[in-house]
């Protein structure tokens, strides 16, 4: 299909004829729109101390309903993006985290887009306004290894941002 306005296309950035729905490992990075530094700072207070992120109300914000996509295994909410490990398993949580949606989805299980969507539209509704790049980053966790990197990667990602290399695409 031609683009009507002559506009570049975008091109997929979904493993094609994979279920998004099905059981895994998901990592997954949402940008701020243009990459602004809207969701808070990386403060060092000592060169004992790891540093830590210090959320702005919107990063307050993102929190709350990030806490409530169910899967959640890590995550970490820097300046403009958030980098987040998602399950997709057949479990029920010990501790339900409330419901996701204003109304909860027809099906029991949901695909990570859907989940993303939701979150995205709750924190626009209580923010006032969009703060989002379309879209997002996904990746299938295939294999221990690849986990345990993208958790390190989660773990230590505010102080690769202090040292200026907080560049997770294309290391594997």
């Amino acid at each position: 299909m031609k683009n009507p306005k002559n506009m570049p296309s975008r091109k997929p950035n979904r493993l094609k004829g994979f279920d998004y729905a099905e059981f895994g490992a998901y990592f997954i990075t949402i940008c701020v729109k243009d990459r602004t530094p809207l969701l808070g700072n990386i403060v060092l207070e000592n060169d004992l101390e790891s540093p830590q992120v210090c959320l702005s109300a919107y990063g307050k914000i993102t929190e709350f309903y990030l806490k409530r996509i169910a899967g959640i295994d890590k995550y970490v909410i820097m300046p403009d993006h958030i980098h987040m490990i998602l399950l997709k398993w057949d479990i029920p949580e010990k501790e339900p985290r409330g419901a996701m949606w204003a109304s909860p989805p027809t099906k029991s299980s949901t695909t990570i887009s859907q989940d993303i969507r939701s979150f995205k539209i709750l924190v626009t509704k209580q923010i006032g306004f969009s703060i989002w790049q379309r879209s997002f980053y996904d990746r299938i966790l295939r294999n221990d290894k690849e986990y345990e990197q993208v958790w390190d990667y989660i773990e230590n990602n505010p102080l690769l941002w202090l040292e200026g290399k907080d560049h997770f695409y294309g290391t594997y």
